[in-house]
């Protein structure tokens, strides 16, 4: 029996370690949060989650994106990154150029949206969003890091920020 329970523990320590090492997380909040999720307990702050789309919608996009990690502290949840990653694109975006530091940050938040969401596939039923699929948040970003002939036409300073 001792030999049972001992053999048991030791693969579940090796489990945890293979995860630990295949999942990287970068905090204690994300490694709590990859395990609850990988259970099916993962839950956001909704209330944070509100208060992160108040800022978002009123253009306040640094404090929507401390509201977002709040709700999200472990990266676990691929609608509240979609619109972290969205809220570097609205700041970043701009009509003479964008901001390449944002735009990275953004496409980085994007792409790890993308890999926690089911079927790598989000889709955002927003109304007031330029942009509802990461496909083309993704698009956007790296039209924006993109250096081009584009980028000197005079006719950009009428674009449209989505």
């Amino acid at each position: 029996m001792v030999r049972a329970v001992g053999l048991a523990m030791s693969l579940a320590y090796a489990g945890a370690i293979v995860w630990i090492y295949g999942s990287q997380p970068q905090s204690r909040a994300e490694a709590l949060g990859g395990l609850a999720a990988t259970v099916g307990a993962y839950r956001i702050d909704d209330r944070a989650f509100d208060d992160g789309l108040t800022f978002f919608r009123a253009e306040k996009f640094p404090e929507a994106r401390m509201a977002f990690e709040r709700a999200d502290p472990a990266h676990r949840d691929s609608r509240t990154q979609f619109y972290i990653a969205y809220s570097f694109y609205r700041e970043g975006w701009g009509r003479l150029y964008n901001d390449d530091r944002l735009f990275t940050q953004g496409l980085e938040t994007l792409e790890r949206a993308i890999a926690v969401a089911p079927g790598n596939r989000i889709v955002v039923e927003d109304e007031t969003l330029g942009m509802r699929s990461a496909e083309e948040l993704r698009a956007e970003f790296q039209r924006g890091l993109r250096r081009d002939v584009s980028d000197f036409n005079p006719m950009r300073v009428f674009g449209q920020r989505k």
